[in-house]
């Protein structure tokens, strides 16, 4: 696949994820093809006009650089999250492979 298709395919991923909800890197991976740290990759090199703060890690934390502004982000979402900030990924995680769920 073309770099700067398989680009396209993530972002185009995360825009989908609705407000209020989360998806992993793995996820977005087992729909566009790659692995989580290739889409991690692009996250980080192109992320920046997409819903960045909706893509978690699996156990429901984000890079610590990003926490202060994507736990600002959920609380105005209403995503559901722990004391310490970490998503509460039972409640808060969309599947892309099931988007209708």
């Amino acid at each position: 696949m073309d770099p700067e298709e398989y680009v396209e395919r993530v972002l185009s991923c995360v825009e989908l994820v609705p407000p209020g909800r989360v998806t992993t890197y793995g996820a977005i991976a087992a729909v566009v093809g790659g692995g989580p740290r290739q889409v991690g990759s692009v996250m980080a090199n192109h992320g920046g006009p997409v819903p960045w703060w909706r893509v978690v890690r699996a156990d429901g934390t984000l890079p610590p650089s990003h926490g202060d502004e994507a736990r600002a982000r959920y609380a105005d979402e209403g995503t559901p999250c722990n004391g310490t900030g970490r998503v509460q990924m039972r409640e808060a995680f969309w599947d892309p492979a099931r988007p209708e769920e």
